[in-house]
This record gives C-alpha cells, structure tokens and sequence, in this order.
C-alpha cells in the first residue's frame, strides 16, 4: 500500500510481503553471521533514495506464537523498546487493521521522530504475517519537538521450525529531517542485525512477563471479540490536518 492510503489490507499486499522476503533477486548480500543464522541484504527501489533492508534470521528458543505477541504487544514494547518514547492506539479499521501513533528518540543533535501508521496482520497458521506504513489521521498532526518520518514499509513473516521460529523482516523509512540518504542507508544495514537480536532476548522473556500480568488473555490481535471495546477508526479521520502552525513546525523541526 502507499504512503497515505488507508484501506483493509488484501491478500495481494501480504503475497507483496512474502514475495520481498523470499526472493532474493537484485538484493545485495551485506552481512552474514558465522553460522548462517543471520543475514542481511539491501537494495534500491524507484520510489526513494532509502534502501529497503531485508534480515533474515532464526529464533531457536522462540515460539512462532511468542514472535507474534512481542511484536504486537503495546504494553510489553514498553519493557523492551528503549528508543520508544510514546504509542498510541488510535483505533481499529478491523479486527485485523489499525491505525496507530509512534515516537521514539533519537541520539543528540538528531531530532525526534514520530510516526502514524496503519499495521494489517495475518495468522495463517503455518505463518505469520505483519506489516505497516505510514498514513495520516486529523487528531494526531506534526508537532513541535518531532519530525514525521515515513515508512513505506516494515514487515515480518513469522515461520515455525522444528526448533524456534524464522523471521523474516523487511523496512524501508524516510526519516525526513535533513539526515542524508546515505548516512541512513548505511546506519540502517549496520543496526539491523541488533535490532533482530533484541527482538530475540525480547521474546525470550515474554511469556514469563505476560503471566505476572493482571489479564494475560488480553491478546486483541488474536482474539478478535476483545476489539469489540476499542475505538473504531473511520477512513474519513485519516487525512492530514496541517495548519498553518503545523507547516511552520516542519520547517523549523529539521536535523542540526
């Protein structure tokens, strides 16, 4: 899907996200582990001068069920996403799409960035798939102090193994701000690999963390009766709300 657009996700936008996972044609290699556990490729796309980055990697003491939680679980991501500033639910298209606001730091003199995104989901049983990018929404403009980055898109593909569970993860960002393409491409490739062993140590100690909760059941992205609760997202709330204020906030909110 594009940038801006909000719509139930279909069938052929998750086989999208299979298909950048599992080919890897005109990808470039960039890191392979020792064992072969690990691997990351990038590439160009026609639509940015940002380099999706792909990861490949195995997860043997995770559970493809566990992988799906810790990557959906707002209140778990607090314990674990040190960049993490604030999320937000906004609200729910469907059981199996939302709308969200992200924000997270960033190392001085880099500016904050943040973030509204629509994340669809699939559980097909022999795998599992999630994928987000960027949209709008009236009640949650740019705002003084961050500067709105872009995600075309981040993905995962979850899939069982006799011992663990694969990832597979794709993402490519338009941080704004004035950070050059390359300095980006080449934090994104490097950091990737860290990012994915977080994930593991993560999702090593969810389940042991979820118990000691008040309602470990809550698991909305499975359940789909316990979205009933939740704030419904009209498609007519997603559009940009720029005021003139607004446009002054990012022309000043730019990178050092």
């Amino acid at each position: 899907m594009n940038i801006g657009q909000v719509k139930i996700a279909e069938d052929s936008d998750f086989g999208l996200l299979k298909q950048l996972v599992d080919d890897n044609s005109n990808w470039k290699l960039e890191y392979n582990n020792k064992d072969g556990a690990t691997k990351v490729w990038t590439k160009m796309t026609v639509n940015s001068n940002f380099k999706m980055v792909k990861v490949h990697t195995v997860f043997p003491n995770v559970s493809p069920n566990t992988m799906f939680d810790v990557l959906h679980d707002p209140e778990y991501r607090k314990e674990w996403d040190e960049h993490m500033i604030s999320s937000i639910e906004i609200g729910y298209l469907n059981p199996n799409n939302d709308i969200g606001y992200y924000a997270l730091s960033c190392p001085s003199p880099v500016k904050n960035r943040d973030f509204v995104l629509q994340r669809s989901w699939l559980d097909f049983g022999t795998e599992k798939l999630i994928f987000n990018h960027s949209v709008d929404h009236k009640s949650y403009p740019p705002k003084k102090g961050y500067i709105r980055g872009d995600s075309l898109l981040t993905g995962f593909v979850i899939r069982p193994l006799e011992r663990g569970c694969f990832l597979g993860y794709i993402t490519q960002t338009d941080p704004k701000g004035k950070l050059p393409s390359w300095l980006i491409n080449k934090l994104t490739q490097k950091f990737a690999p860290k990012v994915v062993k977080k994930l593991e140590k993560a999702a090593e100690g969810y389940e042991i963390w979820k118990r000691s909760q008040c309602n470990p059941q809550y698991k909305p992205w499975i359940y789909p009766e316990q979205t009933l609760l939740s704030k419904r997202v009209c498609v007519s709330d997603c559009v940009p709300s720029y005021t003139a204020s607004c446009l002054s906030l990012n022309r000043e909110d730019v990178d050092e």
